[in-house]
């Protein structure tokens, strides 16, 4: 369903004078040091290697930059690279950030010279840059946090720390299966389940692609955790609000407008994250019109801005979805009929139908019986679009509410006088109607 819109990370400081050209020549990489003055370079190093084994598909020199004396670290990392191996890596590379001042081996405060001590300690923070060959257009950075350990020879990941961005890769054993459009990521799941998955992904590109030939790869990838816990985690959040995504099928990650928003050029790849048990209980048409919704998130990324009203981007994705299902609305808009002769599913009084949904509406956690109506509400205003001006009007509009004040802030108002000659009010009183008679039985 919903698209979850990140933020970008933010740039490291740049070192200064001859130090940082040094760095430069001796690194080949951009290195910063930490607020501190604390050197990044022996930290970057083990990160560089580790990083080269991976992509030369080394697995002791991988482990060799992990800390011996941590045999759970170590055996999660040994599961790790042989699940980055089965992805198709363009790039893997680390950046350093930040380092913390040291502890001592026994935890407490750094002092003179204790930062070579055995067993001392440092947190450091770095960037991961990877980039999927052939489904990724853009590089993806995400934030590593580990904690280093001081052993004889140098310095090893002891752990990774709390802050982390987490993986699908970091979650258990991975199974991989890759469509004609389509590469589907596994944690837990059958293989079969997996196939079941890619095919139906595949099957949603080429019917995205009707409408949106360019601007996208045309491919998806899909990331398939083994609960909704281990989704929540994916998605950032805390693993006690997991109960969040119950209703939620699938959520399409990633930047909008495709591109960063601090101007550097690296946004988050999409991921379509798909809710094993809100999927799974999903009739086959069901599951396709989700993946086909989805889909069109990531095909419609770089015309999505802050300045596109959440009724139009959820919108446009279920006529995408819905567009070749044979569904009729009262039975695709159930909350929305019920709400239209002022019930409830459960016998409550439904709100009655009186303006646009707002982006507040969709927000995850809501009441799922108002959610559900907010989709609705956002399908019908764009399946009317394509009824009542045509499919290239609603296309032009969605292109035309994206550029409102540079894309940084909502003009639906403006958009649709452009596009279609009404103002916002005479289109909620025309949305208004035309869902009546709709969902009318």
């Amino acid at each position: 369903m919903g698209e979850r819109r990140h933020g970008i990370l933010r740039y490291a400081r740049a070192l200064s004078g001859t130090a940082a050209l040094a760095l430069l020549c001796a690194l080949g990489a951009f290195v910063v040091a930490d607020r501190d003055g604390r050197d990044p370079a022996p930290f970057q190093r083990v990160l560089d290697r580790q990083a080269a084994a991976l992509r030369a598909g080394d697995e002791r020199g991988y482990l060799d930059a992990v800390d011996p004396q941590a045999p759970r670290h170590r055996g999660a990392q040994r599961q790790v690279f042989r699940n980055l191996r089965r992805l198709p890596l363009s790039g893997w590379a680390y950046e350093v950030r930040e380092v913390a001042a040291p502890q001592r081996g026994d935890g407490s405060g750094a002092g003179a010279g204790s930062g070579t001590a055995e067993g001392s300690t440092v947190t450091v923070e770095a960037a991961l840059r990877y980039r999927l060959a052939d489904y990724d257009q853009v590089t993806t950075t995400a934030t590593e946090r580990f904690r280093f350990v001081r052993r004889e020879g140098g310095w090893r990941i002891a752990d990774e720390v709390s802050g982390s961005d987490s993986q699908l890769w970091e979650q258990g054993a991975m199974t991989v299966v890759r469509g004609a459009h389509s590469l589907v990521m596994g944690v837990g799941r059958d293989r079969t389940e997996l196939r079941a998955l890619a095919e139906a992904a595949d099957r949603a590109v080429p019917a995205v692609a009707g409408t949106w030939p360019d601007g996208w790869s045309r491919r998806t990838v899909l990331e398939a955790p083994a609960s909704v816990r281990q989704m929540a985690r994916l998605l950032g959040t805390p693993a006690a609000d997991s109960g969040t995504y119950a209703g939620i099928a699938a959520v399409t990650t990633g930047e909008a407008g495709g591109t960063s928003r601090t101007g550097g050029g690296d946004a988050p790849a999409d991921r379509i994250v798909v809710n094993p048990q809100a999927y799974g209980l999903l009739s086959d048409e069901g599951r396709q019109v989700v993946l086909t919704h989805e889909t069109t998130h990531v095909a419609t990324r770089r015309q999505t801005t802050s300045a596109t009203p959440l009724w139009l981007s959820e919108g446009i994705a279920d006529w995408a979805g819905y567009r070749r299902s044979q569904l009729a609305p009262r039975e695709a808009a159930p909350e929305l009929a019920r709400a239209l002769a002022g019930r409830t599913a459960d016998g409550g009084t439904a709100p009655a139908l009186r303006a646009l949904p707002t982006d507040a509406d969709f927000r995850f956690g809501n009441d799922p019986a108002g959610l559900a109506r907010a989709y609705e509400g956002g399908w019908l205003a764009c399946r009317m679009v394509a009824e009542e001006w045509g499919a290239e009007k609603l296309l032009a509009l969605y292109a035309r509410a994206g550029r409102a004040h540079g894309g940084g802030r909502p003009d639906p108002d403006a958009a649709l006088r452009s596009v279609l000659g009404v103002g916002k009010a005479q289109f909620t009183e025309r949305w208004r109607a035309y869902a009546t008679r709709v969902l009318e039985p």
